[in-house]
């Protein structure tokens, strides 16, 4: 060997540190429905058994590496505005990410904001629900223009002459971002003007004013005057707005173009510096005369926007539900991987018991989400309807509220390359807390099931009913059920124990949906380790008994 030789070896073995061993995979290339048991489980059983190709297809396609990153690139290259063109002319326009528009259109062309308007048939809320928790694992931004898309449709069909005009628009399966007139366009979206600085929650506050142009009442012309502290997805094609009359708070529909073509004065005054949900533009807005149509009566806005806020709620814990999904997701891929200490992960029996842990608590999620969606199928059933008027408000509350630290106990999980921002936790991490607050925070819901319980007290009796569906098949359930009906018997301090009472009504309302419908292990974990419980349950600290390998099978997804 020559010494020129000798001295390339050693140049090379000296550059060559290391073999990369021992680190897992992404998480990608993989069917999001077909790798989750619990999900297709819920779809068959809630009613939507039908939409079982459909629903593996749209897996396929949404878990596929390619798709996964417009996730990534819709949330690092973030809306921008201007507010005039570069002629002076006032445009308000709001542009987006090519992958932001892919993942509209995707969801728009998979009816994600219309099918059950479009397509109404049993189990049709079921399967939207489905498509919406396997796409809002990609990407959950855009799901809020589509959530607000899907859910004006009630608010929108309280006025037929508006609902001629714009619901064969809202319901098309066609996705057109432009910012031009809604006369030029066979397709819009909507988004939704409720919150201002002085009221927040407390709507009937709001100081924007109405003025009729003409004649009042329902479908007739008014302009806006006042503010809107946020103004959800400003590049809609119109919103629904709350505004004061001389008989009160008032529901309208107003367009970002007028019907001539001009630009309706509906001016964005900023986009929100928000913690998360980056690809998705939240705004600031004044109303200098914005013209608008009655939508409903005069003075009864709160109540013509109220169906669309409990869709936009059950959204919510879909979406909750999603994000805890796909966090365990990648929590169980990675630990199925990863050694240490001579043991893969998730074989290790502390790691085993937050695994397991996390993998229980994403499917009650998804158990008390897709139940709702049974009920917002059956809604002419008047059970059906009670149920969801309180199920709603509590799966909202609970659901959303459990996310946060769901995800980050996925993300410890993974260490160090889980912080990463190339890696998906951080964003889901980031996620987590907004659906809590979006549409009615953790009180507001809290609040609105005491409101529901003293207009109409039958709603008690039909969700303990419902969780009567599982007396006797566990001890600690029936403990809980009893104390529950107690509890809800004598409200007279309901409002300051409000959040221990919703507490304890969604562990008990998942605990019952799990025994009926769950594997025996998972539904008696669940039980034994949150039943009794006030609040003290930490991630990872299940009791013994629990055959967390097993639970640990069945969430883990194979790619």
């Amino acid at each position: 060997m020559t010494a020129l030789q000798n001295t390339a070896e050693r140049a090379s073995a000296l550059a060559d540190t290391h073999t990369v061993e021992n680190v897992s995979r992404e998480l990608q290339d993989y069917n999001l429905y077909t790798e989750d048991k619990a999900l297709q489980e819920a779809v068959a059983r809630e009613g939507a058994a039908w939409a079982g190709e459909s629903l593996s297809t749209f897996g396929h396609a949404v878990g596929r590496a390619e798709y996964l990153q417009l996730g990534f690139a819709a949330n690092k290259y973030t809306p921008e505005f201007d507010t005039h063109d570069r002629f002076g002319n006032r445009v308000d326009l709001v542009s987006y990410h090519p992958a932001y528009h892919r993942l509209m259109d995707t969801a728009i062309r998979h009816g994600l904001h219309a099918s059950p308007w479009t397509e109404p048939r049993a189990g049709a809320h079921v399967a939207r629900a489905a498509h919406t928790y396997l796409h809002s694992q990609v990407e959950a931004g855009h799901g809020c223009p589509i959530t607000m898309t899907f859910a004006c449709i009630p608010s929108i069909r309280t006025t037929p002459a508006i609902a001629a005009l714009w619901e064969p628009k809202i319901t098309a399966r066609e996705y057109d971002p432009r910012n031009v007139p809604d006369v030029e366009k066979r397709a819009v979206t909507i988004g939704m003007g409720m919150t201002e600085k002085q009221g927040g929650s407390d709507v009937r506050s709001n100081s924007t004013r109405a003025h009729p142009l003409g004649a009042r009442g329902m479908g007739e012309a008014y302009e806006l005057v006042g503010h809107k502290f946020f103004l959800s997805a400003p590049m809609c094609d119109a919103f629904l707005v709350l505004a004061q009359t001389e008989a009160g708070p008032s529901c309208f529909l107003v367009p970002r173009w007028r019907p001539d073509g001009s630009k309706n004065p509906l001016q964005v005054l900023r986009l929100k510096k928000k913690l998360s949900n980056a690809s998705n533009a939240s705004s600031e807005i004044e109303l200098r005369g914005a013209l608008g149509w009655l939508l409903g009566e005069e003075g009864r806005g709160v109540r013509t926007i109220v169906e669309m806020v409990s869709l936009t709620r059950f959204d919510c814990m879909i979406g909750s539900a999603a994000g805890m999904r796909m966090a365990a997701s990648q929590a169980l891929h990675h630990c199925s991987i990863r050694q240490a200490f001579g043991r893969v992960l998730n074989e290790q029996p502390l790691m085993q018991n937050v695994l397991a842990d996390l993998a229980i608590e994403s499917e009650a999620a998804l158990v008390t989400g897709m139940r709702m969606a049974r009920a917002l199928d059956n809604a002419a059933d008047e059970r059906e309807a009670l149920f969801m008027r309180l199920g709603v408000a509590v799966g909202k509350y609970w659901v959303c509220k459990r996310a946060p630290n769901h995800a980050y106990e996925a993300m410890e999980c993974i260490g160090g390359s889980g912080v990463m921002e190339d890696s998906m936790m951080p964003r889901l991490y980031r996620e987590a807390p907004v659906n809590a607050i979006w549409e009615g925070s953790g009180n507001v819901q809290c609040l609105d099931v005491l409101r529901a319980l003293q207009k109409s007290p039958r709603v008690v009796e039909v969700f303990l009913d419902e969780l009567g569906a599982a007396r006797g098949a566990h001890p600690a359930l029936d403990r809980d059920m009893q104390r529950l009906q107690q509890d809800l018997s004598a409200p007279e301090d309901f409002e300051y124990r409000a959040r221990d009472i919703v507490d304890r009504m969604a562990r008990a309302l998942q605990a019952a949906l799990l025994l009926q419908h769950a594997p025996t292990g998972v539904a008696e974990a669940f039980c034994s380790s949150r039943l009794g419980a006030e609040g003290q349950h930490n991630v990872g600290a299940l009791p013994r008994g629990v055959d967390c390998a097993a639970i640990i099978e069945r969430a883990t997804p194979r790619a």
